[in-house]
């Protein structure tokens, strides 16, 4: 499962995993892919720096990358206390009464919350890659779409690649213009923020659209034989995020969320805005229901929606409440029914890979 792209940034595999869990990158560069770290739950860079020196260390000087959250245009003057104060106390007042209905209890007095959306601000992805930057990350990946001009060129002076998540051939084309190296072609089936077109469709599109620079293909890949379609479809790799949430590396921390994982078919999900404010696939719950019910107040315009909800997701984490607990997560969940190591899915992958190869070869009588 090697291609150009992946044997330029010595990977075994083209095959490139997202995480928020640093064992789990680890464990996906050890295994022969390309592991990148999440970093929009980073709210201070010294957190983030501990778990790249953590990475540093697991990985065996395996090559790894990093996924920021910013904004290709800069907002100048605006904190976050600013935001803060736009949310309208209606919403505030419909959290309170949705965690009420399912008697989920406040926080200990002074516990703070877990789970804030910082990262897509400004100044913090800037020190995130103020600490990236000294470390030797081969992939920046920017899940917004074309970070900066600054930054582009700030990681090619490093000799960074750089990759953009891209839901459209229009937007694919406006990385490219912008100095993209690498195009995430992210397909509707995707877990977290995606677009309208399916990875079948928009994969070749994409590919079409910003030839010669390589294409991963992403939203709902999760198999060999899916990586076996990617690549036949013209990318030079596979993205995968979901199917790592069940392995046994990750850090859920919520056995009943694992549960419901497990449990769960490709059915399950839902396209919505009750997390972020941007349209997510995730866990269909009655957390996501309750914001996509035409009776309550919807939902705000990210990042309103992120800082509103943020101590809401995590008392419902902390306490466990099974209706409302949910996670992104893409279609593929209906095939993660098992937990497994993170080497294993390598090895389910490359076998389904195989798998695939030799029924082409025989269709065509190779």
């Amino acid at each position: 499962m090697q291609t150009e792209l992946s044997s330029t940034l010595g990977a075994e595999h083209a095959v490139f995993g997202f995480t928020p869990f640093p064992a789990v990158a680890a464990a996906i560069s050890r295994a022969g892919g390309f592991g990148v770290l999440g970093a929009v739950r980073y709210g201070a860079a010294d957190d983030l720096a501990r778990d790249l020196d953590w990475m540093q260390e697991h990985t065996d000087g395996l090559p790894y990358g990093l996924d920021v959250v910013m904004p290709a245009k800069k907002v100048e003057g605006v904190t976050e206390a600013d935001i803060e104060a736009m949310i309208p106390e209606a919403h505030r007042t419909y959290v309170e009464e949705t965690l009420a209905k399912h008697g989920v209890p406040p926080l200990p007095e002074g516990a703070a919350s877990g789970w804030r959306i910082t990262g897509w601000m400004e100044q913090v992805a800037r020190s995130q890659l103020d600490v990236a930057f000294d470390y030797p990350i081969k992939l920046l990946a920017n899940a917004l779409g074309s970070p900066p001009p600054d930054v582009v060129q700030r990681a090619h002076d490093h000799g960074i690649l750089v990759a953009a998540l891209a839901g459209s051939p229009r937007h694919a084309r406006h990385h490219q213009e912008a100095g993209i190296d690498v195009i995430v072609a992210q397909g509707y089936e995707a877990g977290g923020h995606t677009g309208e077109i399916a990875t079948m469709v928009l994969t070749p599109e994409v590919v079409r659209a910003v030839d010669p620079l390589p294409v991963l293909a992403a939203g709902g890949i999760g198999t060999g034989e899916q990586v076996a379609a990617g690549l036949a479809l013209g990318a030079q790799g596979v993205w995968l995020g979901s199917v790592w949430l069940t392995t046994e590396e990750a850090e859920l921390h919520s056995p009943l969320l694992t549960r419901k994982l497990l449990a769960a078919g490709p059915g399950d999900t839902v396209r919505s805005r009750a997390l972020t404010g941007k349209p997510a696939r995730q866990l269909r719950t009655e957390w996501t229901d309750a914001w996509d019910d035409p009776a309550g107040p919807g939902t705000l315009p990210m990042p309103l929606q992120g800082l509103l909800v943020a101590d809401a997701l995590t008392r419902i984490q902390k306490y466990e409440a099974e209706p409302l607990l949910g996670t992104p997560v893409g279609q593929i969940v209906g095939q993660m029914n098992s937990t497994r190591s993170v080497q294993a899915v390598f090895d389910d992958l490359t076998r389904g890979f195989e798998r695939a190869i030799d029924r082409i070869n025989r269709i065509a009588g190779r």
